[in-house]
């Protein structure tokens, strides 16, 4: 997502599972051609469980979702609100964009529970935040999505709130003059200390982690991003820490980040409490060339 930018929360299933660290590194295995499918109904697979102290992060590629048959599917699964919405976008790639992250969080979610993608209703809280609307039988599913030029990326965690936000780091922009206007003091020193050819990606580092957190939060803009700082030390976990006017325990957050593609970075925040790290498995997803999708 672009600086200052919210994401809003495909019909895909994953390839595999990977456990991760909580530093950013390449994730293997790259995208490969979709080709033809159809969006499953709930009833067709196994449900997706999730175990205890387990989040998961869904990614794709709506560049490689390209076969007719699959788009049409996937719109299928849209509310008439998101279809209105994608018809309002200019540009077709922006039309694509959105279709692939709806039908991305739809079908997702419908791996959990014995909903059909298109019957999932969200509702916002006061800051924008989606959220399910809860029904009988579905368990407490918390997500959280995010997209930038080229991926989307989705949170799946039980009733703790989780953040994730994406970014190409291949846009334009000036991002001292970013950093200087809405990092802490702290980081903006900390990111001028570093040599000129280490700044940039230093930058999406700290820009995405202090968007997943606020995301998490899910209080939007009202939270001022100079009022908490990040730390990035070699081969240490990622920590935060807050200023005097920003009340929250930083022993209750865990953060991770990952480099799925060379031109994207993905920071996830998780509330964690006062229990151990959550394992996050990574999970790219891909259309097979037969109908449905690749399970996981």
């Amino acid at each position: 997502m672009a600086a200052g930018q919210r994401g809003d929360g495909v019909c895909m299933d994953s390839v595999r599972s990977v456990p991760m660290p909580n530093r950013a590194r390449p994730l293997a295995r790259p995208f490969r051609r979709a080709g033809r499918g159809r969006c499953a109904h709930a009833e067709d697979r196994e449900p997706t469980r999730l175990a205890e102290r387990e989040a998961h992060l869904w990614y794709v590629s709506p560049e490689q979702i390209s076969d007719l048959d699959l788009l049409r599917a996937c719109q299928e699964v849209l509310a008439p609100e998101e279809e209105q919405r994608r018809q309002q976008f200019f540009f077709p790639r922006d039309r694509h964009q959105h279709l692939v992250t709806r039908a991305l969080v739809r079908t997702t979610l419908s791996r959990y529970a014995p909903v059909d993608p298109g019957a999932w209703r969200f509702r916002t809280n006061r800051s924008g935040r989606p959220e399910i609307v809860r029904t009988a039988g579905v368990p407490p599913l918390r997500f959280n999505v995010s997209h930038a030029p080229g991926l989307v990326a989705l949170g799946v965690a039980l009733e703790t709130d989780i953040g994730v936000d994406v970014e190409n780091t291949e846009r334009r922009g000036q991002t001292r003059e970013v950093a200087e206007r809405f990092f802490s003091t702290a980081e903006a020193e900390a990111l001028g200390e570093l040599p000129p050819e280490e700044q940039r990606a230093r930058f999406f580092d700290l820009w995405t982690l202090k968007e997943s957190y606020v995301k998490a939060r899910g209080m939007g803009l009202s939270i001022p991003l100079e009022q908490f700082s990040f730390h990035l030390e070699p081969g240490q976990p990622i920590r935060i820490s807050f200023d005097s006017r920003l009340e929250d325990d930083p022993d209750a957050w865990q953060f991770a980040q990952y480099a799925p593609t060379s031109s994207h970075r993905i920071a996830v925040a998780i509330r964690r409490g006062k229990g151990p790290d959550y394992r996050i498995a990574t999970l790219p997803t891909v259309p097979r060339t037969d109908s449905g999708f690749a399970g996981r």
